[in-house]
């Protein structure tokens, strides 16, 4: 048998790139010993946002048509169904946390708790909220307001996500946090970028 070609060697290294970015992290998160004598309710809770945090990899390697194997068309679609996933593990991600303590997630919801990852966890997800109610108008609106929108609140969701993240010692390894959110910041930039050279063209 001969050797694979360049271009299927290099589609092989971007997936398994990817599949390791997404793996490890929450592999890693379900071997933290910080989850024992935890309820099973908290490590939902956990375990939503680690997911929504690795789907956020996913977008906008989507959007931008950089996953090797799939359309551009096909990826757009994907990826709405992926920000449907996002929101739905976010509500999770809250609610889970409202079940174990009411009292800390109103603080968070009204800024008014003292934790600093509160503030950048509840931005983030309003930024959610928006971006999924300007999925679904979609329609009404002007193709260049949508655009604009959906990229600034994707780019707000993205910010607030890692400084959330990162500000939280919790469910999520440490190195494979770091990676994870500077893969995300990375893939996002490059993204933006791609499609607003590509729509100047």
């Amino acid at each position: 048998m001969g050797l694979p070609s360049p271009g299927r060697f290099r589609s092989a290294l971007i997936w398994a790139a990817v599949t390791i970015a997404i793996a490890v992290p929450i592999a890693a998160a379900a071997m933290s010993p910080l989850l024992q004598w935890r309820d099973p309710v908290y490590i939902i809770a956990g375990f939503a946002g680690v997911i929504a945090m690795a789907l956020l990899l996913l977008q906008p390697l989507l959007a931008a048509g950089m996953l090797p194997g799939i359309p551009a068309a096909r990826g757009r679609l994907i990826h709405s169904f992926t920000g449907g996933l996002l929101l739905l593990f976010v509500i999770i991600h809250v609610a889970a946390l409202w079940i174990t303590s009411p009292p800390d997630v109103i603080d968070a919801l009204t800024f008014a708790s003292p934790t600093p990852f509160s503030f950048w966890g509840v931005t983030a997800m309003w930024a959610v909220f928006l971006s999924a109610l300007f999925a679904v108008c979609r329609g009404r609106l002007r193709p260049r307001t949508w655009r604009l929108a959906h990229t600034a609140l994707a780019v707000v969701i993205v910010a607030a996500s890692i400084v959330h993240a990162w500000l939280i010692t919790g469910t999520m390894e440490t190195f494979s946090k770091a990676t994870l959110c500077v893969l995300v910041a990375a893939a996002t930039a490059k993204a933006v970028v791609d499609l607003r050279v590509w729509r100047r063209r």
